[in-house]
């Protein structure tokens, strides 16, 4: 016990030693063996007096803090200040660039640099840094035998690389290169069993072949699909040649063609060893030349079967072909073919042309519903052929119209089988023999229509100036040009009574107009009915006069083309009130009056809306190549033939009423004798004039179409003298109308005073009494 107090003294007399001796030795300083020695603060472990990621430096008496390389801050601290070493980011404030094709890592209290994908560093290491002095050089991705795989070739790029398929293989995505490793290159064969058609598919080092079954082709194109080739049906369909000696060679060489290129590959190989296309092009232009020159006399059955044999030699040698166009000029012919290959169908226009012809189409027509790999177009003038092929014109001359050909003759062609009804119609320019302002139309030739014969069926006249034709079929064929000798617009007869009658016409409808409108006495509904019937017909007859044929302008042509369109259709409005008037007399006895708001709006309106609904559906039927009237070819000629039938139809019913009823009041036993005479006169001068309207344009519906000349002649003297007859029918006719003419030149023969004083009192006399008349006549009809 006493030895445990010993200790405790021991301890007590340390403490206070080392308590003293601190307080002696200071701060940063410490005690031992009664000395003062310096402490050493960086002793400190737990927690370090600096803090993580520092350096603690002991001085005398004190310390201070660093902290390590890539860190800051940079100067020297200690505890008391708080401060902690951060990471500095050199990847970030631009201190390290790592050069190009590398890319900057930062770590802690350092970076590294690593190069991008596709490139390795040139020390061959994964990690540097710029001090070191590497670079990042591309990596040949190629040199792993296995990164495309088998049927595959890697192709090296700067960083990178792709892989494409060996010919005769493919992706299955269809895409052409690829870098993806599960993407691995097939044959074509297995991917798409269809691709050789009628056929056996093969790889080979160029790609695939398909071997083609017994009557089927591919036209010598290895990786082209098989398509069927059935010769015997296209020989057969020249059997009209076999009969001719001329057309032997060409129906040899096209049964030999298509044996060579039908059949088994053995087969194939005894008959023709290559097909070449421009060997068979020469060889069968040379036999056409042999056929043609000095001229080909055959008849239309042998005319049509040299027509089908060159369409299917053109449609045999088009695939045939190795470059995609091909022109060729003989001593008889021209040709110029055009060929499309490849795995979709080719779009866009097309145009082949020939020194004189053009064909033009679009692929879509020419590839059709099925596309076998290829599509062929080809065109082929005959240099002569016309001359000997003017005698077949059949069901198109008449005897007062002849033609001839007046371009070269030609041959179009396309891959497509069924050209007989195309949805988008061909467009084909000719070139005019003879230069000449005459009515020509397009021809094909039909070898259904007896044999063989010129027709226009399916083809018309798109534009026509002296030099060339523009026609639009929608059929394929062999086609051409005819010229009409004879051309209705050319008869000096027909020009002379029209240049003659209008102006006597005009003249006339002037006297009918100013009667009408300024004689007082006369003026009723009816003579108002006449008063706009005269100047409808006046105005449609002056514009006729002096723009029917001012085609040169066709903004003009089409403007006078609607003024003539709405003035004759007004003219046949008015006609028509005409009738209702007329029928309301007799029928209606006492509503004898029509209100002029609903005559205006019926003579005047209804041709308005009329023109207008026509303008607006189909503006370019105004004006045609030879005049400024309505469209013909393609039936809009009947937006003015419709009303005007139909007006004709109403006017004949109210007539037949008309007749019956005057019949009836003529067989009563107290008939009004002076009434039903008016009624009487009314009645023959409106069927008279009916019949000189609807009869003229009944004629004149034939005239625009030039087909006899006799119409022609019936409607230019009708329509000539149309206010002639307008004046005699209205005017002349007319008691009233006389008497008051006659009144009029008493007053100029006589001398003035009296002309005014006689005149004067004559003319009311007369006007009261005309008056009182009509109102009384016409209201107790």
């Amino acid at each position: 016990m006493r030895n445990m107090y010993l200790l405790s003294l021991g301890l007590l007399l340390a403490l206070t030693e080392n308590i003293m001796m601190r307080e002696i030795c200071g701060v940063g300083f410490k005690a031992r063996r009664g000395k003062c020695i310096d402490a050493d603060e960086c002793e400190s472990i737990q927690p370090p007096v600096c803090g993580e990621n520092a350096i603690c430096s002991n001085t005398i008496g004190s310390y201070y803090c660093h902290c390590n390389g890539g860190f800051e801050p940079t100067h020297n601290f200690t505890q008391i200040d708080g401060i902690k070493c951060e990471d500095i980011n050199e990847c970030a404030d631009g201190s390290v660039v790592c050069g190009p094709n590398a890319e900057c890592v930062n770590s802690a209290g350092g970076y590294s640099c690593t190069c991008k994908n596709g490139y390795i560093s040139s020390n061959g290491k994964e990690m540097f840094i710029t001090e070191d002095g590497v670079q990042c050089i591309d990596r040949n991705e190629c040199d792993d035998p296995g990164v495309c795989g088998i049927n595959a070739t890697c192709h090296n790029t700067l960083g990178s690389h792709y892989c494409t398929c060996a010919a005769g293989f493919t992706l299955t995505s269809g895409e052409t290169n690829f870098t993806d490793l599960n993407e691995r290159c097939k044959s074509v064969c297995d991917i798409d069993e269809s691709i050789c058609g009628e056929g056996t598919c093969t790889n080979s080092k160029d790609g695939h072949e398909c071997v083609c079954k017994s009557g089927f082709t591919n036209y010598g194109h290895k990786q082209m699909k098989c398509t069927e080739l059935n010769c015997n049906t296209s020989i057969s369909e020249s059997k009209g040649s076999q009969a001719s000696p001329k057309l032997t060679e060409l129906v040899s060489l096209m049964t030999n063609t298509c044996m060579g290129l039908s059949g088994s590959e053995s087969v194939r190989k005894e008959r023709f060893t290559q097909v070449d296309g421009e060997r068979l092009l020469e060889a069968f232009l040379k036999a056409l030349d042999d056929l043609l020159r000095g001229g080909f006399q055959g008849n239309n059955h042998e005319v049509s079967a040299l027509f089908n044999i060159v369409e299917n030699m053109l449609k045999l040698i088009g695939p045939l072909l190795s470059e995609s166009q091909t022109k060729r000029s003989a001593t008889e012919t021209e040709v110029e073919l055009l060929v499309k290959r490849g795995s979709s169908p080719p779009e866009g226009d097309f145009n082949i042309s020939t020194s004189s012809t053009r064909f033009a189409s679009h692929w879509d027509t020419a590839t059709g519903k099925t596309y076998h790999g290829f599509t062929t177009a080809a065109l082929l003038t005959y240099k002569s052929l016309g001359n000997y092929l003017n005698q077949f014109f059949n069901r198109l001359e008449t005897p007062k119209q002849k033609f001839k050909i007046n371009s070269k003759v030609l041959t179009a062609t396309v891959s497509n089988a069924k050209t007989a009804n195309l949805e988008t119609s061909v467009t084909l320019t000719f070139s005019h023999l003879e230069r000449s302002d005459k009515d020509h139309i397009c021809v094909f030739w039909d070898p259904e229509l007896e044999g063989g014969a010129w027709s226009k069926e399916g083809c018309t006249t798109m534009s026509l100036s002296d030099a060339q034709t523009v026609c639009s079929c929608n059929h394929l064929s062999s086609f051409a040009v005819l010229m009409a000798l004879y051309d209705i617009g050319d008869v000096y007869q027909l020009s002379l009574i029209t240049w003659v009658g209008l102006p006597l016409s005009l003249v006339c409808l002037l006297i009918c107009i100013a009667t009408f409108y300024l004689v007082r006495s006369i003026q009723s509904t009816r003579n108002t009915i006449h008063l706009h019937l005269c100047v409808s017909l006046f105005i449609a007859y002056f514009v006729f006069l002096v723009g029917i044929a001012r085609t040169e302008n066709k903004v003009g042509c089409a403007v006078v083309a609607g003024v003539l369109h709405y003035f004759f259709l007004a003219s046949f409005c008015w006609m028509c009130l005409e009738g209702v008037q007329l029928f309301r007399m007799v029928v209606l006895v006492f509503n004898t009056t029509l209100r002029p708001i609903y005559m205006f709006a019926a003579g005047y309106g209804v041709p308005a809306v009329i023109v207008a609904i026509s303008a607006s559906a189909h503006a370019s039927g105004y004006g045609t190549d030879g005049y400024c009237w309505l469209n013909v070819e393609d039936g809009f000629i009947w937006s003015f033939y419709g009303p005007v039938c139909a007006i004709i139809i109403v006017n004949v019913f109210f007539f037949l009423i008309t007749i019956w009823k005057l019949a009836e009041k003529f067989s009563s036993l107290n008939p009004d004798l002076n009434n039903l005479r008016k009624i009487k006169a009314f009645t023959v001068t409106a069927i008279a004039q009916l019949c000189v309207l609807g009869i003229m344009w009944v004629f004149g519906c034939f005239q625009f179409n030039k087909d006899t000349l006799a119409m022609s002649y019936i409607f230019t003297i009708l329509s000539s003298l149309q206010g002639v007859l307008m004046f005699i029918m209205h005017c002349w006719l007319s008691k009233q109308v006389r008497e008051e003419y006659a009144k009029v030149l008493s007053c100029i023969c006589t001398p003035q005073k009296r002309k005014y004083s006689e005149f004067g009192s004559n003319q009311t006399s007369k006007s009261q009494a005309s008056r009182s008349v009509q109102h009384t006549g016409e209201s107790h009809i």
